[in-house]
């Protein structure tokens, strides 16, 4: 499944640029974000230039990652450069939310307009 949707499910070590999505068994939030974003994530200039790395908030953090707060709610994405939080949307309530916030997340980058 990795390979067609084009992110990762086991979490690596950290680097460059990336979105987080921290999620956990049984969520809603999670689910509807699959179905509504999740095929065509990988394919938008936001997925291009921050690709969906997917994290069990059950099973730990990543190696090598540094949050600025912990995770409380899933689904949680956090946008990371080189192993370290830049910024996070968390929860999910719905699709114009989501990208216009993501949007603003990528502001983050450097290098952005």
């Amino acid at each position: 499944m990795a390979g067609a949707w084009g992110f990762a499910l086991w979490p690596g070590i950290v680097e460059a640029a990336e979105l987080i999505k921290f999620e956990r068994r049984g969520c809603p939030w999670c689910k509807a974000w699959d179905k509504e974003i999740g095929p065509i994530y990988p394919k938008t200039d936001i997925g291009k230039r921050a690709p969906l790395r997917r994290v069990d908030l059950d099973a730990g953090l990543p190696p090598g990652l540094t949050l600025k707060r912990p995770i409380r709610y899933t689904p949680t994405f956090v946008l990371v450069e080189d192993g370290s939080e830049l910024d996070r949307i968390e929860g999910y309530p719905g699709e114009d939310f989501f990208w216009g916030r993501a949007e603003r997340l990528l502001e983050r980058l450097p290098g952005s307009p």
